[in-house]
């Protein structure tokens, strides 16, 4: 059945919401987002406030029904169900430990369940790379398959769709109405770099915030650890200090594989991949280029391709732990932009 002999229009729902960061940009692609599920009540404020008429529902998606589904749907429209399940037991921060106990690992099936009881025409789904060396990942893309989707699935470099950082992401487009694919980048060859991103934001120290923006805050600094921001260079490494800035752990042979950790970023190239501990200076490549200091809150946000006006809390004393944990796990708005004008493109 092609699309023609119904609305274009198209309306989605969320599954593993968070903050909102792919119903932003599945918005900003002219999807109507009619709600979002979660099980963080931390979210609801950020999901709603940012998200015009996008309803934030508080609830484990294994036990929604696909009736509860299907009501927010308006009638006679393209029905895309999204649903990006935590990524953590797939993800390579966990090479080397049992994930299988972890309650995360029925989700994608659940969503698989909703999928099958609801039959949506379009159907998205991302991840990490990893998930696909999971046989959950294949049981669902195969499910799909069956029901007689058409599927796209493919790693993606999210700098390619203007993305200001080296996140790479595996995506599925599946539909029911036509073929469908990820459109070709819009930013290969030029990636938005981290000085085109962040550049002109006001100037902080180590644990001051901005008097205009209560999110362009960062964390504080040890005197050990602004000694060894001092001492490092644009995209380099802790090997760069002196012996004794050195943790006793980077000593041994084995931190030597610790590279990534205690670094700078780059003025002239994308900012590595946000993660939830993104604002901590000894937690990956998250150093300023400039300002010896870790990045700011806001300065994570507009790396994951979030509006500069977008809020994450009520309050201007919210936890950095929480916020950070928001804006790590959240898909990049750009992305999500990306998805949705690839789904709109599929019914032309």
């Amino acid at each position: 059945m092609k699309a023609n002999i119904r609305t274009q229009k198209i309306e989605a729902v969320d599954l593993f919401c968070g903050a909102g960061g792919l119903t932003a940009g599945l918005l900003q692609a002219g999807i109507m987002v009619k709600a979002g599920y979660d099980i963080e009540p931390s979210c609801a404020f950020a999901y709603e406030h940012n998200n015009t008429d996008a309803r934030f529902v508080l609830k484990d998606v294994q036990q929604v029904m696909a009736e509860e589904i299907e009501a927010h749907y308006s009638p006679g429209v393209i029905r895309l169900l999204a649903g990006c399940a935590p990524c953590q037991p797939f993800s390579t921060y966990n090479q080397g430990r049992d994930t299988r106990s972890d309650k995360k690992w029925p989700l994608m099936y659940a969503f698989a369940r909703l999928i099958r009881e609801v039959m949506p025409e379009l159907v998205t789904m991302e991840n990490v790379p990893d998930v696909t060396k999971h046989k959950v990942y294949h049981d669902f893309a195969a499910e799909l398959e069956a029901l007689g989707y058409q599927v796209w699935a493919g790693k993606v470099l999210c700098a390619d769709y203007g993305v200001p950082q080296m996140r790479r992401r595996h995506v599925l487009l599946a539909s029911r109405i036509g073929r469908v694919a990820m459109l070709p980048p819009t930013h290969a060859g030029r990636h938005i770099t981290v000085r085109e991103a962040i550049g002109h934001l006001p100037q902080l120290a180590a644990g001051e915030r901005d008097g205009g923006d209560a999110l362009h805050r960062c964390a504080a600094l040890s005197d050990l650890n602004l000694r060894r921001i001092r001492a490092s260079r644009p995209g380099g490494t802790w090997m760069d200090w002196p012996e004794e800035l050195r943790a006793a752990c980077h000593r041994k042979e084995s931190g030597l594989s610790y590279q990534r950790v205690y670094g700078r970023m780059e003025w002239d190239k994308p900012a590595p991949t946000m993660t939830t501990l993104c604002v901590g200076f000894g937690n990956g490549r998250f150093g300023h280029p400039e300002q010896d200091r870790a990045i700011s809150l806001r300065e994570a946000a507009i790396f994951q391709s979030f509006p500069e006006g977008y809020l994450f809390a009520e309050t201007f004393d919210a936890p950095m732990r929480d916020i950070s944990r928001m804006i790590g796990n959240a898909v990049p708005v750009a992305l999500g932009a990306a998805v949705g004008n690839s789904l709109r493109a599929s019914l032309t």
